[in-house]
């Protein structure tokens, strides 16, 4: 059985409060990305979402506080649980929605779906299926980052299940053995599908994965945005300065099941409720505001009435977008060159 999620000594410091204006942004954040994730179970339900579907909810405050850590031009990449780092990125709800969906007017023209879409303009470069592959996939935009000399670095999001891929050392030694610009944040939700992370990794603190490739790492409290906050921008600092590769293990938790088809039954109904109760990264982040005097509970709630909003909206447009047409098929196939 996994533990609630808990944070080791190289993290068991109190991280530093924000700003007003910051931890209400971190607030509404979090609080599209559970909105957004409990419509997008609906939606599944009713039919109108196909193929696979991975929610975010519990998780949220990871993809905000790492967002909060990164400069304009870094990149973001990562596996199939992917919405809520869409949304932080400053993709359109309504796009995503209708890519869920499959319609036309979706971020990928209705032909990647829920694990499969990305926005080059948002520097979000997906979103993907296959188990661990995003972590080549974002060490080689670190690479590209190192030719071109930009200052960017690169944001490689996996999971515990991921953490146990061969392809995953043989991006850990390339990045470290050339130095290259990237930050890998483990996602570790306690569970790689139904498999507790004791029953799965011999080394089950994944922050020290990297010791043998020399990369420094080190453990977070996932739920905490603001402690997400603070170790993504050391992360960054220490990746930017031209100092290689490192690693964040998030301690997290996902209150759903592993997809949308999973029931968790290898798990206790007890043991969520224990975290919800307990850790819980949006009430966690309320009980700051309210006790620092920047919100009270009329405030946030307007907060989310306003998500709440944004959210049926999106799901309205979802519902009424148009399919593509069956010629979509064939094209984005393969790129074109200038030359």
């Amino acid at each position: 059985m996994a533990r609630s999620p808990k944070t080791s000594k190289t993290a068991a410091a109190a991280s530093p409060g924000g700003g007003k204006d910051e931890l209400l942004g971190f607030y509404r954040e979090m609080l599209l990305i559970r909105r957004f994730e409990e419509r997008t179970g609906q939606l599944y339900g009713m039919g109108l979402i196909g193929g696979f579907c991975h929610l975010y909810i519990g998780q949220e405050a990871i993809a905000v506080g790492m967002y909060a850590a990164r400069r304009e031009g870094d990149q973001i990449i990562t596996g199939y649980r992917d919405h809520g780092h869409m949304l932080v990125a400053g993709m359109d709800p309504r796009t995503v929605m209708a890519e869920l969906t499959g319609r036309a007017s979706g971020a990928s023209k209705g032909k990647g779906g829920s694990m499969h879409m990305f926005s080059t303009e948002r520097n979000f470069y997906g979103g993907h299926g296959i188990v661990g592959a995003q972590v080549s996939l974002g060490t080689g935009l670190a690479l590209a980052n190192r030719y071109r000399r930009n200052g960017a670095v690169s944001f490689v999001y996996f999971g515990d299940g991921a953490a146990n891929q061969g392809q995953v050392y043989e991006s850990f030694n390339m990045a470290e053995l050339w130095r290259l610009p990237v930050v890998y944040v483990i996602e570790n939700n306690q569970y790689a599908m139904g498999t507790s992370v004791e029953r799965a990794s011999a080394e089950t603190h994944l922050y020290k994965r990297g010791t043998s490739f020399n990369i420094p790492g080190e453990e977070v409290d996932g739920m905490d945005v603001a402690a997400v906050r603070d170790a993504g921008l050391r992360a960054a600092e220490h990746a930017r300065s031209g100092n290689g590769p490192y690693i964040l293990e998030m301690k997290t938790y996902r209150y759903r099941g592993h997809s949308m088809s999973d029931p968790a039954k290898y798990r206790t109904r007890e043991e969520v409720e224990e975290v919800r109760k307990t850790r819980d990264p949006i009430e966690h982040l309320q009980e700051k505001l309210e006790a620092a005097g920047f919100a009270d509970e009329a405030a946030l709630k307007a907060i989310d009435a306003e998500v709440k909003r944004i959210v049926a909206e999106a799901a309205e447009f979802a519902r009424a977008a148009p399919e593509p047409d069956p010629a979509e098929l064939y094209t984005d196939v393969y790129t074109e060159s200038a030359a």
